[in-house]
Protein backbone atom coordinates (compact mmCIF):
# COMPACT_ATOMS: atom_id res chain seq x y z
CA UNK A 1 0.00 0.00 0.00
CA UNK A 2 1.16 3.57 -0.60
CA UNK A 3 1.68 5.95 2.42
CA UNK A 4 -0.08 9.12 2.29
CA UNK A 5 0.77 10.37 5.62
CA UNK A 6 4.28 9.24 8.06
CA UNK A 7 5.06 11.07 11.30
CA UNK A 8 8.14 10.28 12.60
CA UNK A 9 8.50 11.05 16.20
CA UNK A 10 6.62 14.57 16.41
CA UNK A 11 6.99 16.45 19.05
CA UNK A 12 5.07 19.96 19.93
CA UNK A 13 5.34 21.79 22.62
CA UNK A 14 4.35 25.34 23.67
CA UNK A 15 6.07 28.48 25.54
CA UNK A 16 4.35 29.85 28.81
CA UNK A 17 7.31 32.67 29.46
CA UNK A 18 10.29 30.09 30.89
CA UNK A 19 7.71 27.31 30.93
CA UNK A 20 7.62 24.32 28.63
CA UNK A 21 4.73 22.33 27.80
CA UNK A 22 4.75 19.73 25.90
CA UNK A 23 1.84 18.33 23.99
CA UNK A 24 3.02 16.03 22.00
CA UNK A 25 5.63 13.58 22.77
CA UNK A 26 7.28 10.97 19.82
CA UNK A 27 4.51 10.51 17.47
CA UNK A 28 5.39 8.10 14.97
CA UNK A 29 2.20 6.45 12.32
CA UNK A 30 1.57 5.95 9.11
CA UNK A 31 -1.58 6.50 6.93
CA UNK A 32 -1.82 5.03 3.68
CA UNK A 33 -4.31 6.44 0.78
CA UNK A 34 -7.75 5.42 0.91
CA UNK A 35 -7.36 4.40 4.48
CA UNK A 36 -10.62 5.71 6.59
CA UNK A 37 -8.99 6.60 10.47
CA UNK A 38 -10.92 7.62 13.77
CA UNK A 39 -8.48 9.95 16.02
CA UNK A 40 -9.72 9.86 19.74
CA UNK A 41 -8.47 10.11 23.13
CA UNK A 42 -9.75 12.85 26.16
CA UNK A 43 -9.20 16.55 26.70
CA UNK A 44 -5.84 17.13 26.62
CA UNK A 45 -4.84 14.01 24.67
CA UNK A 46 -3.16 16.20 21.98
CA UNK A 47 -5.76 14.68 19.18
CA UNK A 48 -6.54 18.37 18.29
CA UNK A 49 -3.47 20.04 18.37
CA UNK A 50 -2.04 16.73 15.87
CA UNK A 51 -4.77 17.29 13.89
CA UNK A 52 -3.49 20.85 13.38
CA UNK A 53 -0.29 18.96 12.18
CA UNK A 54 -1.66 16.90 10.07
CA UNK A 55 -3.51 20.05 8.33
CA UNK A 56 -0.47 21.76 7.97
CA UNK A 57 -1.86 24.48 10.28
CA UNK A 58 0.76 23.94 12.75
CA UNK A 59 4.45 23.17 12.45
CA UNK A 60 5.98 20.39 14.89
CA UNK A 61 8.68 21.22 17.25
CA UNK A 62 10.71 18.23 16.70
CA UNK A 63 10.38 14.76 14.01
CA UNK A 64 9.56 14.51 10.21
CA UNK A 65 6.05 14.83 8.45
CA UNK A 66 5.93 13.31 5.06
CA UNK A 67 2.86 14.21 3.38
CA UNK A 68 2.11 13.07 -0.20
CA UNK A 69 6.01 12.56 -0.50
CA UNK A 70 6.84 16.16 0.54
CA UNK A 71 8.51 16.64 3.69
CA UNK A 72 6.00 19.70 5.43
CA UNK A 73 7.50 19.40 8.82
CA UNK A 74 10.49 22.29 8.09
CA UNK A 75 8.36 24.15 5.68
CA UNK A 76 7.85 28.15 6.05
CA UNK A 77 3.91 29.38 6.19
CA UNK A 78 3.61 30.47 2.55
CA UNK A 79 4.57 26.74 1.64
CA UNK A 80 2.06 25.36 4.09
CA UNK A 81 -0.25 27.44 2.99
CA UNK A 82 -0.12 26.09 -0.32
CA UNK A 83 0.05 22.67 0.50
CA UNK A 84 -3.18 22.82 2.56
CA UNK A 85 -4.44 23.88 -0.50
CA UNK A 86 -3.85 21.57 -2.84
CA UNK A 87 -3.63 18.49 -0.37
CA UNK A 88 -6.12 18.70 2.05
CA UNK A 89 -9.72 19.17 2.84
CA UNK A 90 -10.79 20.37 6.19
CA UNK A 91 -14.53 19.42 7.56
CA UNK A 92 -14.88 21.73 10.59
CA UNK A 93 -17.40 21.43 13.60
CA UNK A 94 -18.28 24.93 13.72
CA UNK A 95 -19.07 24.75 9.81
CA UNK A 96 -17.00 27.90 9.18
CA UNK A 97 -19.30 29.05 6.05
CA UNK A 98 -18.90 32.88 4.53
CA UNK A 99 -23.15 34.07 5.58
CA UNK A 100 -22.90 36.46 3.18
CA UNK A 101 -22.68 34.04 0.56
CA UNK A 102 -24.74 31.29 -0.93
CA UNK A 103 -24.15 27.70 -1.02
CA UNK A 104 -22.31 27.11 -4.27
CA UNK A 105 -20.42 30.31 -3.44
CA UNK A 106 -19.08 29.47 -0.42
CA UNK A 107 -17.89 25.91 -1.92
CA UNK A 108 -16.23 27.89 -4.85
CA UNK A 109 -13.80 29.99 -2.10
CA UNK A 110 -11.27 27.58 -2.27
CA UNK A 111 -11.08 28.16 -6.15
CA UNK A 112 -10.82 32.26 -5.83
CA UNK A 113 -7.18 31.96 -5.23
CA UNK A 114 -6.42 29.48 -8.63
CA UNK A 115 -7.13 32.05 -11.47
CA UNK A 116 -9.96 30.01 -12.51
CA UNK A 117 -12.65 31.24 -14.27
CA UNK A 118 -16.12 32.35 -12.34
CA UNK A 119 -18.19 30.04 -14.52
CA UNK A 120 -15.74 26.89 -14.12
CA UNK A 121 -15.91 28.22 -10.66
CA UNK A 122 -19.70 27.65 -10.19
CA UNK A 123 -19.92 24.37 -12.37
CA UNK A 124 -17.23 22.56 -10.61
CA UNK A 125 -19.29 23.83 -7.08
CA UNK A 126 -22.72 22.56 -8.45
CA UNK A 127 -21.02 19.47 -8.98
CA UNK A 128 -19.78 18.56 -5.79
CA UNK A 129 -23.12 19.86 -3.95
CA UNK A 130 -24.40 17.19 -6.22
CA UNK A 131 -22.10 14.75 -4.60
CA UNK A 132 -23.94 15.74 -1.23
CA UNK A 133 -27.46 15.54 -2.50
CA UNK A 134 -27.53 19.23 -2.43
CA UNK A 135 -28.60 20.74 -5.22
CA UNK A 136 -31.68 22.12 -4.99
CA UNK A 137 -30.42 24.46 -2.29
CA UNK A 138 -27.18 25.79 -3.77
CA UNK A 139 -28.56 29.61 -4.11
CA UNK A 140 -29.47 29.44 -0.45
CA UNK A 141 -27.63 30.98 2.17
CA UNK A 142 -25.90 29.40 5.55
CA UNK A 143 -29.01 31.14 7.54
CA UNK A 144 -31.76 29.12 5.43
CA UNK A 145 -30.21 26.09 5.86
CA UNK A 146 -30.27 23.44 8.37
CA UNK A 147 -27.30 22.48 10.82
CA UNK A 148 -26.90 19.56 8.64
CA UNK A 149 -27.05 21.04 5.22
CA UNK A 150 -24.52 23.50 6.40
CA UNK A 151 -22.13 20.47 7.44
CA UNK A 152 -23.03 19.14 3.75
CA UNK A 153 -21.56 22.34 2.39
CA UNK A 154 -18.79 22.49 4.16
CA UNK A 155 -17.91 18.39 2.76
CA UNK A 156 -18.45 20.06 -0.76
CA UNK A 157 -16.14 22.93 0.02
CA UNK A 158 -13.69 20.38 1.52
CA UNK A 159 -14.07 18.10 -1.66
CA UNK A 160 -13.53 21.04 -4.67
CA UNK A 161 -10.08 21.35 -5.28
CA UNK A 162 -9.86 16.83 -5.40
CA UNK A 163 -7.43 17.14 -2.32
CA UNK A 164 -5.24 13.84 -1.24
CA UNK A 165 -6.77 13.81 2.19
CA UNK A 166 -9.87 15.19 4.35
CA UNK A 167 -9.36 16.05 7.45
CA UNK A 168 -13.03 16.03 9.66
CA UNK A 169 -12.60 17.75 12.96
CA UNK A 170 -15.93 16.49 14.66
CA UNK A 171 -17.88 16.84 11.74
CA UNK A 172 -21.00 16.06 13.94
CA UNK A 173 -20.50 17.60 17.26
CA UNK A 174 -23.33 20.16 16.47
CA UNK A 175 -25.63 17.94 15.16
CA UNK A 176 -28.12 15.39 16.61
CA UNK A 177 -27.80 11.48 16.07
CA UNK A 178 -30.20 11.50 12.76
CA UNK A 179 -27.89 14.42 11.05
CA UNK A 180 -24.97 12.96 12.43
CA UNK A 181 -25.74 9.17 10.55
CA UNK A 182 -26.60 11.25 7.33
CA UNK A 183 -23.06 12.95 7.45
CA UNK A 184 -21.19 9.75 8.64
CA UNK A 185 -22.59 8.30 5.65
CA UNK A 186 -22.13 11.01 3.37
CA UNK A 187 -17.80 10.70 4.41
CA UNK A 188 -18.12 7.18 3.84
CA UNK A 189 -19.24 7.73 0.22
CA UNK A 190 -16.50 9.85 -0.31
CA UNK A 191 -13.87 6.95 1.32
CA UNK A 192 -15.52 4.30 -0.97
CA UNK A 193 -14.55 6.96 -3.88
CA UNK A 194 -10.95 6.80 -3.12
CA UNK A 195 -10.18 10.01 -0.78
CA UNK A 196 -8.06 9.17 2.59
CA UNK A 197 -10.07 10.45 5.08
CA UNK A 198 -8.81 11.08 8.79
CA UNK A 199 -11.64 11.60 11.38
CA UNK A 200 -11.10 13.38 14.91
CA UNK A 201 -13.89 12.69 17.46
CA UNK A 202 -14.70 11.75 20.91
CA UNK A 203 -17.90 10.52 20.35
CA UNK A 204 -17.38 6.18 20.49
CA UNK A 205 -20.52 5.81 18.47
CA UNK A 206 -18.76 7.93 15.36
CA UNK A 207 -15.73 6.03 15.24
CA UNK A 208 -16.90 3.09 14.69
CA UNK A 209 -17.65 3.93 11.04
CA UNK A 210 -13.83 4.31 10.50
CA UNK A 211 -11.79 1.34 9.21
CA UNK A 212 -8.85 1.70 11.75
CA UNK A 213 -8.88 4.11 15.14
CA UNK A 214 -6.20 5.34 17.13
CA UNK A 215 -6.23 6.59 20.96
CA UNK A 216 -4.19 9.03 22.34
CA UNK A 217 -3.63 9.93 25.89
CA UNK A 218 -1.21 12.33 27.16
CA UNK A 219 0.61 13.01 23.89
CA UNK A 220 1.17 9.70 22.96
CA UNK A 221 -0.37 7.33 20.91
CA UNK A 222 -2.31 4.24 23.51
CA UNK A 223 -3.70 2.18 20.89
CA UNK A 224 -4.12 1.62 17.12
CA UNK A 225 -6.39 -0.50 16.08
CA UNK A 226 -8.53 -1.88 12.95
CA UNK A 227 -12.08 -1.68 13.38
CA UNK A 228 -12.97 -5.33 11.89
CA UNK A 229 -16.41 -4.24 11.62
CA UNK A 230 -16.88 -0.93 10.81
CA UNK A 231 -20.36 0.61 10.90
CA UNK A 232 -22.40 0.44 7.92
CA UNK A 233 -25.67 2.68 7.14
CA UNK A 234 -27.84 1.27 4.66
Amino acid sequence: MQSIIVLEEILKSYFLGKHELSVLKGISMVINKNEYVALMGPSGSGKSTLMNILGCLDSPTGGKYILNGKDVSRMHDDELASVRNKEIGFVFQQFNLLPRLTAAENVALPLIYSGISKKERMERATAVLEKVKLQDRMHHKPNELSGGQCQRVAIARALINNPSIILADEPTGNLDSKTSHEIMEILGKIHNEGNTVVLVTHEEDISTFAHRVVRLRDGLIESDKINAHPSLIL
